[in-house]
């Protein structure tokens, strides 16, 4: 497990919008002598190792004197009033009619000074917006996408508004590619931060699970008195009383009774686990059946659920951090056009004697010409497109960099219980000695009627309307099996393998039936496979991907289904800790997604690059995942990848596209050849180019085979 939280120093700072923004504030940190740090967006988290008040204060100055927003306890819940949802709502409605000039001949949507009143509330409000990130990230020393975003806004801003000062015409007129540029970026920042915003409440639903309301034994001498409590209440050594359908509060020993508990957000198990006097149980694990008496031997941080809990949290924070392709180009490409421009204006104005004023026209038509509209419209309009086409698909994706890495994933992980079965149990096999099948079906049937424990309804439940034998002398030993005797006087046992350990060694089954201490048949349940389990395995191992099986479920049972749907690689009988270790060990290897759909699999999900829920999942899987198929359906996977791979190939079309256009033009504008608004009309044509590129995905098909 890594670094407890407890010896580091956490902030909650707002305004970080990427994870540039987040490494600028880890550069500076670690620059001013803090260690270990790091620096999470998603979660707006900055934390290291723990220090003095004093210079906790001076982390949170740097970080302020940066322009971010340092959010002290008094201040969480308050809310900022321009939100980005406001921006976008006033962006759209101020560019939208400068977009309708392009098309009506309407003389007042053409005046210059009615498209500057317009074109000033988006410039102010992208100015604002972006160029803080903007500054910070030069200041930092690593550029953003922001800083292309920026530059783009203000050259056509500033070209037109020249052109409106100098009178220069209807040709000068360009705002709205400034106000096109920043309303559309920032819708796209708008779906990035409300995608990114739900995974941060994954750590509150866990910690959700922690308070559950128990019932606490007081001891009065002989006599005992139950008193609702609550889970921070209980104190090591306490006894507490579980019935059928309560959630265990704590870790513990049961002292008295018996029951049945399903542990499945623990160790992956589909089958509740017996539990007798003695036996250890789990917080947050549910009492199925049965009523037990526990003594309290773990409580607080030290519980099983708070390390899940803190291996969730220490996973979202080493995540490895993704830099987005635009942003790597960007570093390079923005120096370089603003070192051209000047170039320019220098060559020409000291060099070529050319006058002042034709001199910085040249150089402007370089910054138009290499604006970076299209670089900048290259991924937010080809996201848009691709997450909306999922959504229509019945996926559900969490940013737009989940895109990129899904379609690049060399392997991909699978839980077993819930995800490639249906938690449903299903008998698969029956095995008889000297009896008929159809006699052993109305033994097993007369006596586990009796029973309320899970696989006992089951099997009555398969079995009812069979000839039904008369019992007597039932008793059932809750965790061990049930025993009956019919009217000739043979005695049955029904149980579990510590029923017949001492007549096999063959453990592999799930129920055995004895009769007169003879086994004369067992039982083999297992999870029910979905329907759509094999197709989706053939199809990422069609594509070369490697299919992982990841469990807590037992060892053969895994190898079984494993063989039967073509999983290659098998891990079983795994803890969520061997769980993480496990996905972090592939991670190194290769880009890896994990779809999972329990509590247990959450610190995995968290972990992995990519992680993958079911909407019928628990809302811990959900919430830890950046990717949910609706419905259950576990072939919409296939779908998701597709679509991925279909979106990050159009990105590299739009982005050679976008270099394209700038190798060849801005030669051109440089020599002069080209005026700013010659350049400023190739600029708006290629940002059509790339928008109509990234459209044409909503009509591709999906392919569901290579």
């Amino acid at each position: 497990m890594t670094a407890n939280t407890k010896n580091r120093d956490i902030i909650e700072v707002h305004g970080m919008n990427c994870t540039n923004c987040a490494l600028g504030i880890k550069k500076q940190l670690e620059k001013n002598g803090f260690q270990l740090v790091d620096a999470n967006f998603s979660s707006n988290e900055i934390s290291f190792q723990k220090e003095e008040n004093s210079r906790l204060l001076k982390a949170k100055n740097i970080i302020s004197s940066m322009g971010y927003q340092v959010i002290e306890v008094d201040s969480a819940n308050k809310r900022d009033f321009f939100t980005i949802e406001k921006k976008v709502i006033i962006a759209i409605l101020f560019t939208f009619p400068l977009i309708v000039a392009m098309f009506l001949p309407f003389k007042i949507l053409h005046n210059p000074y009615f498209q500057l009143i317009l074109a000033i509330p988006v410039f102010l409000i992208g100015v604002l917006h972006f160029g803080r990130s903007a500054y910070m990230s030069l200041k930092s020393g690593i550029m953003n996408m922001d800083v292309l975003i920026i530059v783009g806004a203000i050259s056509s801003f500033a070209y037109s508004l020249y052109g409106t000062i100098q009178h220069l015409g209807h040709d000068f007129q360009f705002y709205e590619t400034s106000a096109s540029i920043i309303t559309i970026v920032l819708l796209g920042n708008l779906l990035e931060h409300r995608s990114v915003k739900r995974t941060t409440s994954a750590m509150e639903d866990l910690v959700k699970l922690q308070h559950i309301n128990a019932k606490k034994i007081i001891l009065s001498g002989t006599s005992e008195r139950i008193e609702n409590v609550e889970t921070a209440q209980i104190k090591q050594g306490d006894h507490l009383l579980i019935n059928t359908g309560d959630k265990i509060p704590v870790d513990g020993t049961i002292y008295w009774g018996y029951g049945s508990v399903d542990e499945s957000m623990i160790s992956g198990e589909s089958v509740p686990v017996d539990k007798i006097e003695n036996s250890n149980v789990i917080g947050g694990t549910l009492l199925v059946s049965g009523s037990i008496k526990m003594q309290a031997t773990a409580i607080g941080n030290e519980t099983v659920l708070s390390q899940i809990i803190e291996m969730v949290k220490n996973a979202q924070q080493d995540k490895p951090k993704m830099q987005n392709l635009a942003d790597k180009i960007s570093s390079v490409f923005v120096p370089l056009i603003l070192g051209i421009a000047l170039f320019t204006f220098l060559v020409s104005y000291f060099g070529f004697s050319i006058s002042f004023q034709t001199a910085l026209m040249n150089s402007i038509a370089v910054l138009v010409i290499a604006c970076p509209c299209a670089l900048g419209l290259a991924i937010p309009t080809a996201v848009v497109v691709g997450i909306g086409k999922m959504a229509k698909n019945g996926i559900l994706i969490k940013g737009g960099s989940t895109l990129e890495k899904f379609a690049k994933i060399k392997t991909i992980v699978f839980d077993k219980t819930g995800t490639l079965t249906t938690g449903k149990f299903e008998i698969k096999k029956l095995y008889s000695f000297n009896y008929t099948e159809e006699q052993i079906k109305s033994i097993l049937y007369s006596i586990e009627k009796h029973s309320s424990h899970p696989i006992a309804q089951s099997i009555a439940q398969k079995y009812e309307g069979l000839g039904v034998i008369e019992m007597t002398d039932i008793v059932e030993e809750k965790g061990i099996g049930i025993q009956a005797v019919d009217l000739k006087g043979n005695k049955f046992k029904i149980g579990s393998y510590s029923f017949v350990q001492h007549l096999t060694d063959d453990d592999m089954h799930t129920v055995y039936l004895l009769e007169n201490e003879k086994l004369i048949a067992w039982v083999d349940i297992e999870d029910e496979i979905k329907q759509d389990a094999k197709e989706t395995i053939d199809f990422f191992n069609s594509f070369g991907i490697k299919t992982v099986l990841l469990s807590g479920d037992r060892q053969k049972k895994c190898k079984i289904l494993a063989e039967k749907i073509g999983i290659q690689e098998v891990y079983a009988e795994k803890l969520p800790e061997e769980k993480l270790r496990i996905i972090e060990a592939l991670s190194k290897n290769s880009i890896t997604a994990m779809i999972g759909d329990g509590i247990n699999d959450a610190p995995a999900l968290t972990k992995a690059d990519v992680g993958i829920s079911l909407s019928n999942a628990t809302q811990i899987a959900i919430q830890s995942a950046q990717i949910i198929l609706l419905k259950g359906n576990l072939n919409l996977l296939c779908k998701a990848y597709s679509t991925s791979k279909l979106t990050l190939t159009t990105i590299k079309q739009n982005l050679f596209w976008a270099f394209f256009y700038n190798i060849l033009a801005v030669p051109v504008a440089a020599v002069g050849i080209l005026n700013p608004m010659i350049a400023a009309v190739s600029m708006a044509l290629s940002d059509v180019f790339v928008v109509a590129n990234s459209l044409r995905l909503r009509n591709k098909k999906i392919k569901m085979n290579k």
